[in-house]
């Protein structure tokens, strides 16, 4: 009588689990796609709003005297002197977070790439993508607040006549005083222990309870993701007061380098090294 050989137990567990992580790695990739593209779509929108903005504020070569523009895309401008109205403040708001949108949402990405990942392996959540939009919105809450401190700034400054038609420092020492503040900044333990967090997603997730399902949880954790980001990067872009607030040059710019903070292995002496030439630029300015 023929033995007749039957695969093991051990066998067939060996194939559901290949079948398994083949099934999580599909979705995981998925996942991913969703994610960037949706991150990708939100930064594109960002900078188009931006590029208009700054298209509109820039009259060619028109005589800008006692007047000041405003961030409407659509020549609105009024008298220099005149107090901002409702409507002004809303628009100058919108103008900041937008910008803030489009300059921090590559550098949040890694962040937020891994809170879907880590959601899906875990299998914490039945919709761990809901979860991350729950988590993004806690994030850009924070930049929401940074933007009205920014634009409640801006209106001082305004109003003080320090600034000029094109929201640009119109007070030399003014200038220098923020490029030498935001030169020391980057050398601080605190901009260095908020960096830290910042480029290590994996270790920032796990060190503060790991992945959320619940709808508070998600927004506490992209709150707490955004403060350390705010603390990382506000001084950077207070320096948009110096050269110009819808400077689209400057902006990329200063998206560049908080890009190459958070994602490369160098990104504290690159913050270094930026502080060093901010403080440098603010002596020169000074005298």
């Amino acid at each position: 009588m023929k033995h007749v050989a039957r695969p093991s137990v051990a066998s067939d567990d060996k194939i559901v689990s290949f079948k398994t992580d083949s099934t999580l790695e599909a979705v995981l990739r998925r996942d991913r796609l969703i994610v960037v593209s949706a991150l990708g779509v939100i930064a594109a929108l960002a900078w188009a709003y931006i590029l208009w903005l700054a298209a509109d504020m820039d009259m060619g070569g028109m005589n800008m005297s006692g007047l000041r523009m405003v961030p409407a895309g659509i020549g609105m401008m009024a008298p220099a002197a005149a107090p901002w109205s409702g409507l002004e403040f809303v628009l100058v708001f919108v103008m900041w977070l937008v910008m803030m949108v489009g300059m921090m949402a590559p550098s949040a990405a890694p962040m937020i790439l891994m809170y879907a990942r880590v959601g899906r392996q875990g299998r914490l959540a039945g919709a761990p993508l809901a979860a991350t939009g729950w988590f993004v919105a806690g994030y850009l809450l924070i930049w929401a607040s940074f933007s009205l401190a920014a634009t409640l700034v801006q209106w001082v400054l305004e109003r003080e006549a320090l600034l000029d038609a094109r929201m640009a420092s119109a007070n030399t020492l003014l200038g220098a005083l923020v490029l030498i503040t935001a030169g020391i900044y980057q050398w601080t333990p605190i901009k260095h222990a908020c960096l830290s967090q910042c480029q290590t997603p994996f270790r920032f997730l796990m060190s503060h309870g790991g992945f959320r399902s619940n709808i508070v949880g998600c927004l506490r954790l992209g709150i707490l993701h955004g403060m350390y980001c705010v603390g990382c990067c506000w001084v950077l872009m207070a320096l948009l007061f110096v050269v110009g607030v819808m400077n689209v040059l400057w902006i990329a710019l200063l998206a560049l380098l908080v890009l190459l903070e958070k994602l490369t292995s160098w990104g504290q002496l690159i913050a270094r090294i930026a502080g060093a030439v901010c403080i440098g630029a603010g002596v020169w300015m000074a005298f």
